[in-house]
């Protein structure tokens, strides 16, 4: 039995001070895609001039395909230009001081639809320019025409949102690096190759490439964790899960957990905690929303459960579907069915008596009522993936669209869901769903604690809905939840361990305690970081050496996590949140300062500045502070409420 007893010396465990971090075991050098060639001519050829290829290139003739020809584009009263002096490609427009100035073009973000355009505006530091080349109609679009984002906005293109080194060029690059200063605020982020070459996927290719030219003379010591032909990831035949975790790296909504790209064949909760089916990213069934890309909706699909894995629909390296049209599906989806997957029920699928729409139309693809589309960038429009059956009945319900009325504007969900219903009589798919649950938890979790907690059990639900439906309980501390809920952190899903971890909050602190050390040894990182987490102001005094040396290598973890993004305004704020439970005022306000200095239009961070130097004795650095922060959102309603406070007589 742990010894409990509350003391502040686990902040000696956490606390941030910038230091290296500790040395990885040997692993070969990158050596470039142009080394593959000789050897994988087909693949490289396919590879060739791909989206993977161009994913980012140098600002070279051929390459760019924006008007650079003076061209003039405004937006909000700003006029910005294109426009080329000798080889050089410039953007003149208004720059964080709001001033207009020349920036050179350094980088070019993909190729289609849309063309976007790197600027650096401080040695090292790369920004995405937020006006961008739609390739179709050749023309200039803002992405955010709806928004005014002046300079000094967070979100305007000079922001740490719009910074390509630590938002982006971890999936455009192989190799990447960030290496981020958080002393000097300074970038020194370098990569192997720029694009996504085929070291990013297969891994650097020092050693495979010794193996090729002599195997017998290939000296497989020299590294460690290596394969049989010197790569640090093997795509077996009978193993999906390393192939999908691989394409997840990018193509997911995530929090990077490491600095750059992780080397590939790193297991996804080791280098990325996955977004949940959180509001605003997903509807309430679990069909995208904001920009998710494709993993949280792969998880949630019956494809990913039997084993499908994304080549077989994809090409990765011309990264291209592999046949066209509903063919990709009848790869499967046919009277013939798949060997590789025998409960497959062998049905026609792609027939006017399944899709009941004229052969030919947009209404008889299988993507237009089991993929809806929804747009984003403007112009990219992009495909769920979680492969869902129409649900028109669920709409009215949940709130989520339907596929049926993506189509039949005119229409209701409750004509769809008649039309369904036609059309597929007394069908067994139509029972309960998740989505029921979510919509009202949503509202208020407390009316669903009893469904949710069956829905985070039933091993039948996918791992990510699971630990959503545990996600939505943290609202809802409890010690019988935490009860409840503790086997689930022993549960197989790394994503269901992890979520969790936060419901022990509701459990008396020596169980909390207790249930939380087998996690701190947990085999993947976004798990021992959670359970770090959950240790913080616990009430921990003497511990066996082994769990105390657990709990440090926890902590230093997610230090070291922490410290990769100190550029995040939303990494400063959790820093700003951990010193004011260590009771560290100087160091909470420190990183609340810094979180409004990389986004000014974090309120709350501003109103924890005021707040903090008013409860320790500065009412007039607080009233300073607070003149400061309605100075950049003279609106808000929280800061206006904090001046009323501030002005009361008796305020300090």
């Amino acid at each position: 039995m742990i010894q409990i007893r509350l003391v502040v010396a686990i902040a000696a465990l956490i606390w941030f001070v910038a230091e290296p971090v500790t040395a990885q075991s040997p692993t070969p050098d990158y050596i470039g895609s142009s080394a593959c060639a000789d050897c994988h001519q087909p693949a490289t050829e396919d590879w060739a001039a791909s989206y993977h290829d161009l994913a980012w290139t140098q600002p070279e003739d051929g390459l760019v395909l924006g008007d650079f020809n003076d061209a003039v584009f405004t937006h909000r009263g700003v006029t910005t230009r294109f426009l080329r002096r000798g080889e050089k490609y410039l953007i003149e427009t208004q720059g964080a001081d709001g001033i207009l100035a020349e920036f050179p073009v350094v980088g070019i973000a993909g190729i289609a639809p849309l063309q976007q355009y790197l600027l650096e505006t401080e040695p090292g530091r790369l920004q995405a320019f937020d006006i961008v080349w739609d390739v179709e109609k050749q023309r200039w679009y803002h992405l955010y025409p709806d928004q005014d984002l002046p300079p000094g906005d967070g979100l305007h293109w000079t922001g740490p949102y719009k910074n390509w080194n630590a938002r982006c060029a971890e999936c455009h690059a192989t190799g990447f690096r960030k290496n981020y200063d958080f002393n000097t605020r300074h970038y020194s982020s370098t990569e192997a190759e720029i694009g996504v070459g085929c070291e990013a996927c297969h891994g650097p290719g020092e050693a495979h490439a010794q193996w090729a030219r002599d195997p017998d003379a290939y000296d497989p010591m020299r590294w460690q964790g290596l394969t049989k032909t010197g790569f640090t990831i093997a795509y077996a035949t009978d193993n999906a899960e390393t192939e999908i975790q691989q394409c997840a790296g990018c193509h997911s909504r995530r929090e990077p957990l490491l600095d750059g790209n992780p080397l590939p064949g790193t297991p996804f909760p080791d280098a990325y905690r996955l977004a949940l089916l959180r509001e605003g990213l997903y509807h309430a069934d679990g069909s995208i929303q904001d920009e998710v890309y494709v993993y949280g909706s792969f998880l949630q699909s019956k494809m990913y459960a039997r084993g499908v894995r994304c080549s077989d629909c994809h090409n990765p390296h011309t990264t291209r579907l592999k046949a066209e049209g509903n063919a990709v599906c009848t790869q499967c989806h046919s009277p013939e069915g798949n060997p590789r997957f025998p409960t497959l029920r062998k049905a026609l699928y792609d027939d006017p008596a399944h899709f009941f729409h004229e052969p030919g139309t947009s209404g008889a693809e299988c993507k237009s009522c089991h993929m809806i589309e929804r747009v984003y960038m403007g112009i990219d429009g992009r495909r769920d993936h979680s492969f869902r059956i129409p649900r028109p009945d669920l709409s009215d319900q949940t709130g989520a669209p339907n596929a049926c009325n993506d189509c039949h504007t005119d229409q209701s969900a409750r004509w769809a869901a008649r039309e369904i219903e036609t059309r597929f009589p007394n069908s067994k798919r139509r029972v309960s769903h998740f989505s029921q649950a979510f919509a009202a938890a949503r509202r208020d979790p407390a009316s669903q604690v009893n469904v949710l907690v069956e829905i985070a059990m039933h091993e039948g639900f996918p791992g990510i809905v699971r630990a959503t439906a545990l996600d939505l309980l943290r609202r809802v501390p409890d010690p019988v939840i935490a009860t409840r809920t503790e086997k689930l952190m022993q549960d197989a899903d790394p994503l269901v361990r992890e979520a969790a971890v936060p419901l022990q909050r509701g459990a008396s602190p020596a169980e909390r305690v207790q249930r939380l050390v087998p996690l701190l040894s947990d085999p993947y990182l976004a798990v021992r970081i959670a359970a770090a987490r959950a240790f913080l102001g616990a009430p921990v005094a003497k511990m066996p050496t082994k769990m105390e040396a657990a709990l440090k290598a926890a902590m230093d973890e997610w230090r070291r996590s922490l410290l990769q993004k100190s550029d995040f305004p939303e990494t400063q704020m959790a820093m700003g949140g951990m010193a004011l439970v260590l009771r560290n005022p100087d160091a909470a306000s420190a990183a609340f300062r810094e979180a409004v200095r990389l986004d000014p239009q974090r309120v709350e961070a501003w109103s924890m500045v005021v707040r903090i130097l008013a409860a320790t004795g500065d009412p007039d650095g607080a009233r300073a502070a607070l003149g400061e922060a309605l100075a950049a959102n003279p609106e808000d309603s929280v800061l206006l409420g904090l001046k009323t406070q501030l002005s009361a007589p008796g305020a300090q």
